[in-house]
């Protein structure tokens, strides 16, 4: 069923179909989280990724996504690289840190989400950057309420970055909608006025997922036409989370509690199983 600008509204047995793949999702990157450090190369976490998608049975969303086709089932973008990386034989040092984006699909349904990953003893300015950039998913999240609006989720993750110093929140990449593809309507900036946009309905499932810098937002393509790179060379963070909103609460279908316990934090209802 589709309502309000080619919005695709799932039934509770498709969101249980997502929450499947988005414990997929969650579990990869947990499993990355741990295998990531000094002297791996990102190609190597990409195998580990794969295996453990497929091993779950589950199919990675990436591999083979858009034109050209990339090629790889996580993304692994790597300090100033801020999205869309393509994992290979860098090898990963002592203060870098990396953003991993991964996808899944059960039964035709996507999760997507992803997390950034200090590797070994990172800058201050890292550590802040990327507690700030994950603290701006929450507050988004944590926004969402049905009968809201969509903008209600920008405004609160521009208005927690704004708060915390002269970041760059990256306006030409948003989240989206998720379901039985990929990317669908509508995106999510991560900047705007609340009360706009499509209305928040029970059904719908979005990928929120501040991408932020520690200079500016300007950004350019690298070469391999996929790589999303500062274009000041600064230190850019990723964090991602598909969520539903269910008549009890918010639901992170990626986060393995749920997301309970960060919701819970911020006074927010927790509306998963």
């Amino acid at each position: 069923m589709f309502r309000e600008r080619g919005i695709e509204i799932k039934t509770p047995e498709q969101i249980e179909r997502m929450r499947a793949a988005g414990l997929v999702v969650g579990r990869t990157l947990e499993l990355l989280r741990s295998s990531a450090r000094a002297g791996i190369t990102t190609g190597e976490l990409d195998a580990i990724a794969e295996d453990h998608i497929r091993s779950s049975g589950a199919v990675p969303s990436f591999k083979g996504y858009s034109t050209p086709p990339f090629p790889a089932s996580i993304c692994a973008s790597v300090n100033d690289e801020v999205v869309h990386g393509i994992p290979g034989e860098r090898v990963l040092q002592d203060g870098d840190i990396i953003s991993i984006d991964c996808g899944a699909i059960v039964d035709g349904w996507h999760g997507d989400a992803a997390i950034t990953v200090a590797i070994g003893s990172v800058s201050e300015e890292a550590l802040e950057l990327m507690r700030v950039t994950e603290e701006s998913l929450w507050r988004g999240l944590a926004a969402a309420r049905l009968g809201g609006r969509l903008t209600d989720i920008s405004h609160a993750v521009e208005s927690y970055v704004r708060s915390q110093g002269p970041y760059g929140i990256l306006e030409d990449y948003v989240g989206h909608g998720i379901g039985s593809a990929m990317h669908q309507p509508p995106n999510v900036p991560n900047v705007g006025r609340p009360g706009r946009g499509p209305k928040l309905v029970q059904g719908m499932a979005l990928a929120v997922e501040p991408m932020v810098a520690a200079g500016s937002q300007d950004n350019v393509v690298l070469e391999d036409d996929w790589t999303v790179a500062t274009q000041d060379g600064s230190l850019a963070a990723h964090f991602e989370h598909t969520f539903t909103l269910t008549p009890r609460g918010t639901w992170v279908l990626t986060a393995l509690d749920g997301g309970r316990a960060r919701l819970e934090s911020l006074g927010v209802p927790y509306g998963g199983d």
